[in-house]
């Protein structure tokens, strides 16, 4: 499924009203399609967040 919101901010609203009321783990933004893996983080990060995307990265960096 693909959603499309109006600005960053719709978009965010919708992603983490889903994330926690489906008390799902979200990780992401992947970025896919370049030579090496590149991955962000929000500044509000918790620190899981951060231990997933590096993990996500290191997968990423074998292929």
């Amino acid at each position: 499924s693909v959603f499309i919101f109006p600005d960053l901010n719709a978009g965010n609203i919708a992603y983490k009203a889903v994330q926690r009321s489906a008390k799902a783990v979200a990780i992401g933004p992947i970025l896919q399609g370049l030579n090496k893996p590149i991955n962000d983080l929000s500044r509000g990060a918790l620190v899981e967040d951060i231990i997933n995307t590096v993990l996500i990265s290191a997968i990423q960096a074998q292929d």
